[in-house]
């Protein structure tokens, strides 16, 4: 399983020269997890840049991967996980998402470079 971060999104959306870091896993659509916390940064992001048309067609296109809403358990789990490794909010939510599903993250938030289970790029 593969879920993309926040980041790679906007990059992959944008069609950014960055696109195709993170196009072999976006493509994999059976193999994708979306965390809800992902699309609400990345909507709120494409509302921000472009307008409201342009977010509602990234959340189409994020919806295509298996989206994973923010239950319970993941919350108390994020929670751990932000104490043991310091991580801000949403990427401890990201990072618990992603072991409950035994899923890599890939991205290029360099919070996450240390971390197992990772597929950081650098900027």
């Amino acid at each position: 399983m593969n879920l993309v971060d926040s980041c790679g999104w906007v990059e992959y959306l944008a069609d950014s020269p960055r696109a195709d870091v993170y196009a072999p896993a976006v493509e994999d659509r059976a193999s994708l997890l979306v965390p809800t916390i992902c699309i609400l940064e990345v909507y709120k992001h494409a509302l921000k840049q472009r307008d409201e048309d342009a977010a509602l067609e990234a959340v189409a296109a994020m919806r295509q991967g298996r989206v994973v809403e923010l239950d319970l358990g993941l919350a108390m789990s994020a929670a751990e996980l932000g104490i043991e490794t310091g991580l801000p909010l949403a990427d401890s939510i990201i990072l618990a998402t992603a072991r409950a599903h035994d899923a890599t993250i890939w991205t290029q938030d360099a919070h996450f470079r240390a971390v197992e289970g990772v597929r950081y790029t650098p900027v």
